[in-house]
Formats: C-alpha cells, structure tokens, sequence
C-alpha cells in the first residue's frame, strides 16, 4: 500500500492543512500498518509554472536548456507518484477562493494528455488505474459550504474534485476545517470537528 501525501501552503508549522494531512496519513498507516508513504512538499520543493516552452517539449521537442530538462523530470514524477499510489492525500488551503500557486503548479504537471486522461468520441476518459482513493484536508479562513453566501465563491474543493475525478480518481473525501479566521474558538471547534471526521476514518 502506497500513500502519496502532498503539502501545498506556505505556512509551514502555522498551517492548518498541513496539520489536517499529517492527520489523515496517520490515521491510514495505522490502518493499514506498512504502508509506504511518498511525500511531496510543494511549498519547499515544487516545480516551475507551467511554459511554452515545457509544452513543445511535451510535444516531442528538445529541452533548451538543462534547468528544463531536469523541472520536465520532477513533473514526470509527480505522474509516477499518481500511478504509484493506492490513496492521495492533499492539504489544500483557499488562497483567494482557489487553490495554492503551488499546487495548481502541480495539477499543471500531472493533467497530461495521453498520460493521466485522453479524450474519446465519449469525451474525457482518465487514466489513472481505478482503486484510488483520494483525501483533501481543506483550510478554509471563511465559510464555504453549505448554505452559506459565499459558496458559489469555492474554486478550491469543487476544482480539486474535478480535477482528480477528470484523471479517474473518483473515490474523493473531502476533511474540512473552515472559519479558521473568525477567532479563536471557531478555529478550535473546527480543527476539532475535522480531526473527529479524520479518526472515524474507516479502511
């Protein structure tokens, strides 16, 4: 069993998300006892946006330089962590209603045609092998779900979910912990609440 556990805030120790993935890849190890894990930190250690000149390499062209080549490798790794691993656990703050620089960095490099989904006469088709499940602790300042009038302004978990299930991971869990900026004692409750949800957690 393989564990792919990815980090993308910038908070480092101060993260909630952070915090919220440690949690949940604890929470599967003790499940399932000797697995492995593959960490990826994409804060400290991420790959470049995403260019033109990444693109006509993909399309069969030659890396210009060798600080290409070698970000073009660590994107082609990233695509082996997906294939590698049985469960995907991301932590996954809102930066401005969205996702991490980071970590769209990230989606940039593993949503590749002909690799991780192609398109058919039937549309999208991913392909990624089945059997994968996916975890995404989610940080939240404000709150988003629900009934609330900001939730047609969540461009984070409903992008994310969308976007694993575009590459065929469907199985998606979603660990929550939102109103982290309205004071203390909801930020409490709610760290709380979702490491609840983390330890009820089955296999």
């Amino acid at each position: 069993m393989t564990i792919l556990h990815i980090d993308s805030s910038i908070l480092s120790g101060y993260s909630a998300s952070r915090t919220l993935s440690a949690q949940i890849v604890a929470r599967q190890q003790a499940l399932r006892p000797g697995s492995k894990v593959i960490y990826r930190d994409l804060a400290a250690d991420g790959t470049s946006q995403l260019t033109g000149e990444h693109i006509a390499v993909l399309q069969g062209g030659t890396p210009a330089t060798p600080v290409l080549g070698a970000d073009l490798e660590i994107g082609g790794a990233y695509i082996d962590d997906l294939f590698a691993a049985d469960i995907i656990v991301i932590g996954a703050p809102m930066y401005n209603f969205s996702v991490p620089t980071q970590l769209k960095a990230w989606i940039d490099r593993v949503c590749v045609a002909g690799r991780t989904f192609q398109y058919t006469a039937a549309g999208p088709e991913g392909l990624l092998p089945k059997g994968k499940r996916a975890f995404i602790a989610s940080a939240r300042g404000g709150v988003y779900s629900g009934d609330s009038p900001a939730a047609s302004m969540d461009h984070q978990e409903s992008y994310l979910t969308g976007v694993l299930g575009f590459m065929g991971v469907t199985d998606v869990s979603v660990v929550r912990a939102e109103g982290l900026n309205m004071g203390e004692e909801v930020k409490a409750a709610a760290l709380a609440k979702a490491a609840t949800q983390i330890e009820a957690l089955a296999a």
